[in-house]
């Protein structure tokens, strides 16, 4: 449902920005097709996706855009258009830069050179190693982070085109630099001093760098940065409820209720305390993950915009007077079950919760209690599955580092394609 054409965005005095993360990776690139066959992008995992229990919704499926290339110009204007009619200030771009190397980049740039891509926008480095599994953790490593000696002053410098654009993001007159893992990097004090030290002699000015809440970091002020962002549902301290569920084959991940998130969140408290609130309308990465991830029940439109309206209050009450951001984890992360863009169960649901949340965020309103059908205190398992999934795992990575090795060896290799071939 659109919004009602007697309303408009509310101008309402000390609102924050609502910024929308942005995933490029729905185009194909040179690297994807290497690691993971030709023609992959992110719609690949979204299709294959499988309901993993009864009522379980996967995949999700889009439909106002399709299964669109970001390669297409018009498809970007579109995303721009629906994104300012349901209230979206901005997008944040995932940036994937590696020691000089950009990957997902043509979106970007495209946007970049497009002056009718009228969004503001900012960008956050995911800055961590990209890996088989999804996860970034030390499990065939496809692209690592390697921090090179020089690659502090070579990182801000490719960003410099970004910061000069009149649509880039700034929290009080600096633009804002988002770091993924802060903790990834050596030295980040030192990393954080060359980048201002650059911005002012390149004529930028002052940044504004922000850690992302990630990974177990809860404290942006130890590596020397200006903010944090909250991204859940990263630092989850809910109960697992996998154990309730009747999966359909072994399940390692969790399963969280989103109300229990949420008000988490809300809850929480941080000892450097200029930190952005951060909201997700869904979350579900099964589809990357399989049986690892992390599945969230009774995530709704109308939980959603629960939590979003009160994030921005909270915001507004906490800081009064001041430039302040929400962001909204994601525009467009598809294979995390984690879009505002529409999709074939809720239509424009989620658009028009963050319509409703943003032109009264003092409205009252409450999370759902009703609960969750797919929990049960009887869900069973059995020996034999769990063990044939526990050799299915192995095998998994026996395979793996066999193909990974094999890649010195092109003969070889060759000769392992032959056998295989033969055997289908």
């Amino acid at each position: 449902m659109a919004p009602d054409m007697a309303q408009s965005i509310a101008h309402i005095p000390g609102l924050p920005r609502l910024i929308a993360f942005y995933l490029t990776q729905f185009h194909p690139i040179p690297e994807n097709d290497a690691w993971w066959g030709k023609g992959f992008t992110e719609w690949t995992n979204v299709t294959k996706a499988q309901p993993l229990f009864d009522d379980h919704y996967q995949p999700h499926l889009p439909t106002d855009l399709g299964f669109y290339d970001l390669r297409v110009r018009a498809v970007r204007h579109e995303q721009i258009a629906l994104a300012k009619k349901y209230g979206i200030d901005g997008f944040c771009y995932h940036y994937y830069w590696f020691s000089g190397t950009r990957l997902l980049n043509q979106p970007l740039d495209d946007m970049l050179a497009d002056p009718e891509s009228d969004m503001p926008f900012c960008l956050c480095w995911a800055n961590e190693n990209w890996t088989r599994r999804w996860d970034a953790a030390e499990h065939q490593v496809l692209i690592a982070q390697r921090y090179l000696p020089d690659d502090d002053l070579e990182f801000i410098k490719s960003l410099q085109p970004f910061f000069a654009d009149g649509r880039y993001i700034r929290v009080d007159g600096k633009p804002l630099l988002i770091v993924y893992r802060p903790q990834h990097l050596p030295d980040a004090r030192r990393t954080v001093s060359i980048w201002r030290e650059y911005c002012r002699s390149a004529g930028i000015g002052e940044i504004h760098v922000c850690g992302a809440l990630t990974h177990g970091n809860l404290d942006y002020a130890q590596f020397g940065f200006d903010s944090g962002v909250e991204f859940p549902p990263h630092n989850l301290q809910n109960r697992n409820l996998a154990k309730h569920v009747a999966f359909r084959a072994p399940f390692s991940g969790y399963v969280v209720d989103y109300r229990e998130i949420a008000e988490t969140y809300l809850a929480r408290r941080y000892a450097s305390p200029n930190v952005f609130r951060g909201v997700f309308p869904a979350w579900d990465n099964t589809p990357r993950t399989g049986n690892r991830g992390v599945v969230v029940l009774g995530a709704s439109p109308r939980n959603y915009e629960c939590w979003l309206a009160q994030a921005i209050g909270k915001t507004m009450e906490d800081f009064p007077g001041e430039e302040r951001l929400v962001f909204i984890n994601a525009w467009n992360e598809w294979a995390e079950g984690c879009h505002l863009e529409p999709d074939r169960r809720y239509g424009h649901g989620f658009l028009q919760a963050t319509f409703n949340a943003r032109n009264q965020p003092f409205g009252q309103r409450r999370f759902a209690e009703e609960a969750h059908s797919v929990l049960s205190d009887h869900a069973a398992r059995s020996l034999a599955a769990d063990l044939q999934a526990v050799f299915a795992y192995h095998a998994h990575l026996t395979l793996g580092k066999m193909a990974a090795w094999l890649k010195g060896y092109p003969r070889l290799r060759k000769i392992a394609r032959r056998i295989l071939n033969r055997g289908r």
